[in-house]
């Protein structure tokens, strides 16, 4: 079976550079196919993100109501994220599906890929990492693979800063700051051509969140909107208070 992605791979690479004459250009093209064929579980798992920011309040309050009993909160979040029909790890489920493929890519780099595959020249060679260009070509060198690298981090730490808010903040950061780490680490000693596959990739979802929830909140904001202007008037009547009759005299 992993024989079978790796071969699969290396021969759509091969297929795309055939006609365009670019190795980096062939990966990108794969990037953004794979992201096509991801397109419904993302927009579907962003639609839940963009509804989980307008019912954030609720589920603060209920981390604050139950503070001092985690069990019960767990109990009330499970059900609020079933009511809401959210699912907590949905976010990360896309970039699993594409770790296979991250992976894959290291052999067809190695085997499969000249040593002299290039991206336009920008990255002359693709299947070289950063590190290993630091130390046999020198700096000057290792620049436009060193930038690719920081790319790869920051997009790593931009998705999930942008798909959180309010009380999670905190923890989000430290979250996204480990990942962001561990994703340097590992773009330093990686091919040029798997670091150039995940940027393409991750630049692609940070467009697509921001298009997704940016249209999801402007339909948030219309229908809230909608409902204040049908929202019934409340008058605060006063009766007032009848005066005594006046009594006839005898």
């Amino acid at each position: 079976m992993w024989d079978w992605i790796i071969n699969a791979l290396a021969q759509c690479i091969a297929f795309f550079e055939g006609f365009i004459g670019d190795w980096g250009l062939a990966i990108i093209i794969l990037t953004v196919i794979i992201r096509l064929l991801l397109l419904p579980l993302t927009i579907k798992q962003q639609d839940s993100m963009a509804e989980m920011q307008h019912v954030q309040p609720i589920l603060n309050e209920l981390q604050t109501k139950y503070a001092d009993d985690p069990q019960r909160l767990n109990e009330e979040m499970m059900k609020f994220y079933s009511e809401h029909k959210f699912n907590p790890l949905a976010g990360c489920l896309p970039m699993l599906l594409q770790m296979p493929i991250f992976f894959a890519l290291f052999s067809v780099l190695r085997y499969h890929v000249p040593e002299d595959a290039s991206f336009y020249g920008i990255l002359p060679n693709l299947p070289s990492s950063a590190s290993t260009v630091l130390a046999s070509q020198g700096f000057v060198a290792a620049i436009p693979y060193i930038i690719f690298v920081v790319a790869f981090g920051i997009l790593t730490f931009l998705p999930m800063m942008l798909q959180q808010n309010g009380q999670q903040n905190s923890m989000t950061k430290v979250m996204a700051v480990v990942m962001t780490i561990m994703m340097l680490f590992v773009g330093w000693s990686s091919p040029a051509g798997v670091v150039l596959f995940w940027v393409t990739s991750s630049a692609w979802a940070v467009i697509q969140q921001q298009l997704i929830l940016g249209k999801r909140n402007r339909e948030y904001e219309k229908k809230e909107e909608a409902e204040e202007v049908v929202k019934p008037v409340e008058v605060d009547v006063v009766r007032r208070a009848k005066k005594p009759r006046p009594t006839k005299k005898h």
